[in-house]
């Protein structure tokens, strides 16, 4: 089956319901899902925003306006995911935690608006990516994915966005700020702001794929191999020495291995222990970092 046939079917299916509302974050999945779904229910299709501690202030104006994009009716609903122990001790599970809050937050908006049927953008390509304790919560609560019970891979859902002109066709995952903290060192408040300061710093510096990790007051800086080179400039080192310091980090290293997903999650601890000589929770500078608190040569020098 084709791309516009699973398109189809997924519009079909949601068809056949008498209302549905999309646990909506904005990005590329859940947008896919909520053009669907307004497409085959018009005013009966309800995109839901989870607002909580973890959510970039940006990620939840993208949100917004992804809305308008598609002329979907949104909602917001506000939780903490703070006032969960099992949340802020950020075990193996934090991702299911987080997920089992934010989506009864989706239910209980739904039970609100009388739609017995809540949707997440889970797509097919999902379920192979590793350490992913998240699915776990839709199951057990029952969320409806349509991309993958209709077997709509990654790369089809940014198809299916091309074809609807969505603005977030091409725009790259963006896991929650608590994914910055390393498994086993508690996830707070302090913590998410600097981390929100400083990614705010990386994206209006114009880079596009990046994380700052948190390594309890260690913040790693991680981009895009194709974005190494700039992040190496001599002015960049020294600003974002200078700029990270000041919002509440006491230490900035650049990551030389460049941004990799799940880089601070349990199954890749092993392996950075191994590479480089230190578990996730390191507090100091490990190897394959650039140690930005160093003073950086210049060309005079």
């Amino acid at each position: 089956m084709n791309v516009e046939a699973k398109a189809a079917a997924v519009r079909e299916d949601l068809a056949e319901r008498d209302g549905v509302l999309i646990a909506f974050s904005g990005g590329v999945d859940s947008s896919v899902v909520a053009a669907l779904a307004h497409d085959a229910l018009g005013e009966d299709a309800v995109a839901c925003t989870a607002k909580s501690e973890t959510l970039p202030a940006a990620e939840l104006d993208d949100a917004k306006r992804v809305t308008e994009e598609i002329g979907v009716r949104h909602e917001i609903v506000e939780f903490s995911e703070l006032s969960s122990d099992e949340f802020v001790a950020n075990d193996g599970d934090r991702c299911y935690h987080c997920r089992t809050m934010r989506l009864s937050a989706m239910f209980d908006a739904a039970r609100e608006l009388g739609i017995t049927t809540v949707c997440d953008g889970t797509n097919a390509s999902d379920p192979g990516e590793g350490h992913r304790p998240g699915l776990r919560a839709v199951e057990e609560l029952n969320a409806y994915s349509p991309l993958l019970e209709h077997d709509i891979t990654k790369e089809e859902v940014r198809e299916i966005a091309r074809e609807y002109g969505l603005s977030v066709a091409d725009k790259p995952s963006m896991a929650c700020l608590s994914s910055r903290i390393p498994t086993g060192l508690n996830v707070t408040e302090e913590r998410l702001s600097r981390v929100e300061k400083a990614e705010t710093l990386l994206r209006t510096w114009g880079f596009e794929q990046f994380r700052v990790r948190d390594h309890d007051g260690l913040a790693r800086i991680e981009v895009a191999p194709e974005e190494l080179e700039r992040a190496l400039d001599a002015d960049f080192v020294r600003a974002a020495r200078e700029h990270l310091t000041d919002i509440g980090f006491e230490h900035v290293t650049l990551d030389l291995h460049g941004y990799r997903t799940g880089s601070v999650s349990p199954e890749d601890d092993a392996a950075a222990e191994t590479a480089d000589g230190a578990g996730s929770d390191a507090s100091g500078p490990v190897s394959g970092d650039l140690d930005l608190g160093a003073e950086y040569p210049t060309a005079e020098d």
